[in-house]
């Protein structure tokens, strides 16, 4: 059976990884941004760059008509949104998705640190935009 190679799979397992390490220590319950110093310090110690509330612009008709911050950017290619919920929501997924359209990130992930950890890993390709 052939494997199926997935785009930047080598750093998205690295922030599952992460992820799942991360839950692990500090389990359920902190606020969002917690979470989120504590991935940028795992993932910086697995020598991966990342930025923390990266802004995207979303354009309309070539003029300016939002501003949006992705929690993480990991190595300039994997958006990382951060949710603390009961349950990852289609809206969580939207928005993931809706960043994607607007960057030439082509990769996301959505990390939920609900009672019961879960990600969706979601790609827009650049042939899409």
């Amino acid at each position: 059976m052939k494997k199926i190679e997935l785009l930047h799979s080598d750093i998205t397992d690295d922030i599952i990884r992460t992820f799942f390490r991360v839950y692990n220590s500090l389990g359920y319950g902190f606020l969002e941004k917690v979470y989120e110093n504590a991935m940028v310090i795992a993932l910086e110690q697995t020598k991966h760059s990342v930025k923390q509330q990266h802004p995207i612009k979303v354009y309309f008709e070539e003029k300016l008509i939002g501003e949006y911050f992705a929690d993480l950017l990991v190595d300039d290619k994997v958006i990382v949104e951060l949710k603390t919920s009961e349950t990852i929501a289609k809206e969580h997924e939207a928005q993931l998705l809706n960043y994607l359209k607007a960057t030439q990130n082509e990769v996301g992930l959505l990390l939920n640190f609900g009672k019961k950890p879960e990600f969706k890993r979601r790609v827009f390709s650049n042939s899409n935009k």
